[in-house]
């Protein structure tokens, strides 16, 4: 960590200097104005100390003082003052500097202020690492077949520089994969920034993308120049406008862009990951996406499986979900019982691992304090059946002859237990009571076929025979 320390009396630079090398600190001296803001622009220190008047200088301390909470708002600054400056230094603190040393300064003074200021500096540093990593986890969970190819793509992606488009159902798990790229990648220490393109105002999208300078508030950084030596993750960049397409696709091709309102370039180094939930070529064949950013964003395609092609982790993710939600919320640590995890696993999930996660969010804070989960506290339950626990038949299914209805029943209950297990028959088997060799029986006479999907075995009706 380095301290710049300005001043034009050279006697006073050096003297700080001393100080604060025997203090293990790295100095860096400037004595005027311009070489104070090269020092700042060369890179950036950890904490100022800026005396407030700079004979010989084309900008006073309080001029200085504006110009680096403007381009360089998380720098802590120091004023030094002489005692008839007392209230020119007050104002100097409204203009957010950190707070002023009186000279002649006492030694143990100075050190306690810029102890303080440090720590103030590292604290805030800690608190937007923290915002910048948001509440969105890394984490991959699952133990499936789908899930298990999902995740050995991911780790053939985290070494390169390649661009990954993301492809999946909404909520599906998209943003944890880009996260988890980002976590194992040589960018992990730094930022990821998440631009989700469909809920920023098109009119707006540039500004928050690029920044813009302004004469009132100076240069305001955007998303991508925050995101610089990082990741930046487009969500749902099919909803991108289409004049801020073509402008992505220039930062793509140089690495470099221009603020809003500004005439300066600006380089950035940027690895870039997208998703979507859309079929982008129809959305190119219906003009609302380019083709040429397309093609440099499809550098990596990945499919993330939905929930329901990834059932067996349904227990997994639920376990994770009331764990974290203990510890971030306090809510009970509560376990399934068998019949809620075969509920939660044989359920439809439209909304996918999100909608799951929110499931278990809604049964912790309107279910009981302890025991375990029971199917009839999930959302669902009350579907199959009556308040007096009667299963309740459809009036397609009411009107079948016994044997028909015990057919579809058996079909529908098989390709429901299957696609809950994988497609693992051994499994099924164990767990409806059946030998495997007569649930093989019973699955041809039902017309019902297992076939392999993304490294995973579904199962589903097959009436090839019923059409001929």
């Amino acid at each position: 960590m380095s301290i710049l320390i300005v001043d034009d009396e050279k006697d006073i630079r050096d003297l700080i200097g001393d100080i604060l090398k025997d203090e293990g600190f790295t100095v860096r001296l400037a004595g005027n104005s311009d070489d104070a803001i090269a020092e700042i622009n060369n890179e950036p220190p950890s904490l100022m100390i800026l005396d407030i008047w700079l004979k010989d200088s084309r900008m006073d301390g309080i001029d200085i003082l504006k110009t680096v909470k403007r381009d360089n708002p998380d720098i802590p600054v120091v004023i030094i003052s002489g005692h008839g400056n007392i209230e020119i230094a007050v104002a100097a603190i409204k203009q957010g500097a950190y707070d002023f040393i009186e000279k002649p300064f006492n030694i143990d003074q100075l050190m306690v202020v810029v102890s303080r200021a440090m720590e103030t500096s590292r604290l805030r540093r800690e608190n937007q690492e923290l915002r910048r990593r948001d509440v969105t986890s890394a984490e991959m969970l699952g133990q499936s077949p789908a899930f298990r190819a999902l995740k050995a793509q991911l780790e053939k992606v985290t070494k390169s520089n390649g661009r990954v488009m993301l492809s999946g159902p909404s909520g599906s798990g998209k943003e944890v994969a880009a996260r988890f790229i980002h976590a194992n990648s040589n960018r992990a220490g730094a930022p990821f920034i998440s631009v989700s393109s469909a809920t920023v105002e098109p009119d707006r999208m540039e500004d928050v993308l690029f920044g813009r300078e302004t004469p009132e508030r100076g240069v305001e950084k955007g998303l991508l120049e925050q995101a610089h030596g990082g990741v930046v993750y487009f969500d749902e960049v099919a909803d991108m406008p289409l004049g801020t397409q073509s402008k992505i696709l220039r930062v793509l091709v140089e690495q470099q862009f221009t603020r809003v309102g500004g005439s300066d370039k600006v380089r950035v180094d940027l690895r870039v990951i997208s998703s979507t939930t859309r079929d982008l070529r129809a959305e190119i064949a219906a003009g609302r996406f380019r083709q040429e950013l397309y093609d440099r964003l499809n550098v990596v395609p990945i499919q993330v499986p939905s929930l329901e092609e990834r059932r067996e982790d349904i227990p997994e993710l639920t376990q994770h979900f009331i764990e974290m939600f203990n510890k971030s919320q306090g809510l009970p640590l509560r376990r399934l019982t068998s019949e809620a995890e075969a509920l939660l696993q044989t359920s439809p999930w439209p909304g996918n691992v999100r909608q799951l996660r929110n499931v278990i969010e809604r049964v912790l804070i309107l279910g009981e304090a302890s025991g375990p989960i029971e199917a009839s506290e999930l959302p669902g339950q009350e579907a199959v059946s009556d308040v007096s626990g009667r299963l309740v038949l459809g009036g397609a299914m009411a009107t079948l002859p016994l044997r028909e209805a015990r057919e579809v029943f058996e079909r529908e209950y098989l390709l429901t237990q299957i696609n809950r297990f994988g497609g693992n028959i051994s499994r099924t088997a164990n767990f409806v009571g059946m030998e495997r060799s007569a649930l093989h029986r019973k699955l041809k006479s039902l017309g019902v076929v297992t076939t392999s999907k993304s490294g995973a075995r579904a199962a589903h009706f097959d009436d090839a025979e019923d059409d001929e």
